[in-house]
């Protein structure tokens, strides 16, 4: 580990995800759409959560276009409503109404009844700042998906949904600092690799 804080490791990761051209983002968007979409944990999931990417975040809107045209209900994390501290995960569609929440980020207008329990998603595509080899995630810093998963630290045996962190290759370290709240992931997919934690998830 280099002893850099977490603060640090953020802000040096993230400058280096925001550095990436344009066609580099295209190019690992594509990496991943290709490494991700015959994959058998992809292709045997109903409910998958994405999100909007930002800030220099990996891509993953082709895939999900793909997933909508499987017939597959996606997700979108929604964090405007009450408490504010909270995600909640809402189904979208092609005719989406959309509004930009408080850290400027595009989401689908809040609606109580297209939202699904954290637990019964079958596979969410997490963004990160930072991850290692062991499956730890760095995110932004407002722990909203440690939140979102807390639960998962509380139970006694596994069960879904897996939680798959996708980033750029330059995101990863040797080593991550890891803080008591952290939820682990089952697997990372990069542009570059695909690497996983959990038996359930190599299927």
């Amino acid at each position: 580990m280099s002893g850099e804080t977490r603060t640090a490791l953020r802000r040096r990761l993230r400058q280096a995800r925001r550095s990436l051209s344009r066609c580099e983002q295209r190019l690992a968007s594509r990496r991943l759409f290709l490494l991700l979409i015959h994959h058998p944990l992809f292709l045997r999931s109903r409910h998958i959560a994405f999100y909007l990417p930002s800030d220099g975040e990996i891509d993953p809107t082709p895939l999900m276009r793909r997933a909508r045209g499987m017939g597959k209900q996606c997700y979108l994390p929604v964090v405007s409503g009450w408490p504010k501290e909270h995600m909640r995960f809402q189904r979208t569609s092609v005719s989406e109404r959309w509004s930009k929440n408080r850290f400027g980020i595009a989401e689908p207008n809040p609606s109580q009844g297209r939202q699904c329990p954290a637990w019964r998603l079958d596979l969410v595509l997490m963004p990160l700042v930072g991850f290692d080899a062991a499956g730890n995630r760095l995110g932004m810093g407002g722990g909203f998906y440690d939140r979102a998963f807390a639960y998962r630290k509380r139970r006694m045996r596994w069960r879904g949904p897996l939680l798959l962190g996708v980033a750029h290759a330059c995101q990863k370290v040797d080593a991550l600092p890891v803080a008591s709240w952290d939820i682990p992931l089952d697997g990372i997919v990069s542009d570059r690799e695909r690497l996983f934690f959990r038996s359930q998830t190599q299927a």
